[in-house]
């Protein structure tokens, strides 16, 4: 869309351009033929490549995917919103209804159209197809099978070992300065007398 807006405009100011040096009709109708072929050229490959993502973000089950994490990220946001309103029995019951309207809106039509303007914006149409190329194989079917199992476990991984350097490094600083630590155990019985 941007490629066309700026043929546009280029076309405008040829125009512009053109009246100012005021041509011969010939040159202006052929101006004018050149400028329409280019253009409709331009909208043809914006159009080539709009299908070349569609099919990439298909063949990659990018809908599905981007449900699926936002289904996973439910499990993170369910127990805030739990928090975020006062206990009663309406609580459990409000949030169920929430997600159910939620997951009613969530469309993965509308994620596919989001995506679309951003791989066009990081990615040119060869790279594309070179991504269809690949997804196109069996291992990068395989690579998407795994991908989010991979990441899961990466994850995982990082942040135990991130509690582990957390656990380590606060033990280090403690040891390392007893005024903090006395300021600490300070801070938790008065934390305990206020309960």
């Amino acid at each position: 869309m941007k490629r066309l807006a700026t043929l546009v405009a280029v076309l405008l100011l040829a125009a512009f351009c053109s009246a100012q040096d005021s041509p011969s009709s010939a040159d202006q109708e052929q101006s004018v033929a050149a400028a329409a072929r280019a253009s409709r050229a331009q909208v043809k490959n914006a159009q080539s490549k709009e299908a070349d993502i569609r099919h990439l973000l298909d063949l990659t089950h990018a809908g599905a995917t981007a449900t699926q994490a936002m289904n996973a990220l439910e499990g993170n946001i369910r127990p805030l919103l739990t928090n975020s309103f006062p206990a009663g029995e309406y609580r459990e019951k409000l949030i169920t209804l929430f997600f159910q309207k939620f997951h009613s809106k969530l469309d993965q039509q509308t994620i596919v159209d989001l995506a679309v303007p951003v791989y066009d914006k990081y990615y040119s149409d060869d790279e594309i197809k070179q991504l269809i190329q690949l997804y196109d194989t069996p291992l990068g079917q395989k690579m998407l099978a795994t991908m989010p199992k991979l990441m899961a476990e990466l994850q995982a991984a990082g942040e135990k070992r991130g509690q582990e350097l957390g656990r380590e490094s606060m033990q280090e600083v403690l040891a390392e300065h007893p005024e903090m630590q006395q300021a600490l155990q300070n801070a938790q019985k008065t934390a305990q007398a206020a309960r």
